[in-house]
């Protein structure tokens, strides 16, 4: 069943990392790297990228961090792991009309070397849709739940939703 093995797989990574030592990993965790900040920069999109009118998104909390788990001969990564608090204010900067998206979920990152990857997301991201670039309609959605986004390298998404929501936040500030 599919279901049963995302879930415990993305469950037992999540367990073992954040079990581990708080700032810091051992070689014996196989981790080469230490927890540390990874905080979202704001961005704005015109009109029409991902909502109709112009956007600004920008984190009022931002206690995000990640933890690389595994990396390539170059040094680059390879596996990371990505946790805490995110709340994003999305503005609709024609009318000034503000939301707020809690994007706090858990994600485990497979980077490969063609550009593509993979993320296993248990809890609520934001991600943007272009149109006809993915499995859901232009937009800044909130996916929230259990589920898997397959990125290609040119950033088409594709989500395999195991069980959860879906929310376009433009639609909160249109």
């Amino acid at each position: 069943m599919r279901f049963s093995r995302m879930s415990v797989a993305v469950a037992s990574v999540v367990a073992a990392v954040v079990a581990a030592v708080p700032g810091a990993a051992s070689a014996a965790d196989g981790a080469p790297g230490a927890w540390v900040p990874a905080p979202q920069e704001a961005f704005e999109m015109p009109a029409g990228a991902r909502c109709e009118f112009a956007v600004r998104v920008e984190p009022v909390v931002d206690e995000v961090r990640k933890l690389t788990l595994d990396t390539y001969p170059d040094g680059s990564p390879k596996r990371e792991l990505f946790t805490g608090a995110l709340v994003d204010r999305v503005t609709n900067l024609e009318t000034g009309a503000t939301a707020t998206a809690d994007a706090s979920g858990t994600s485990l990152v497979v980077y490969r070397p063609d550009g593509s990857m993979t993320w296993y997301v248990t809890g609520p991201v934001l991600l943007g849709f272009r149109e006809n670039a993915g499995s859901l309609p232009k937009g800044l959605w909130i996916v929230d739940g259990q589920f898997r986004v397959a990125f290609t390298p040119t950033y088409d998404k594709t989500i395999t939703m195991l069980h959860g929501t879906t929310h376009n936040v433009c639609t909160d500030v249109d």
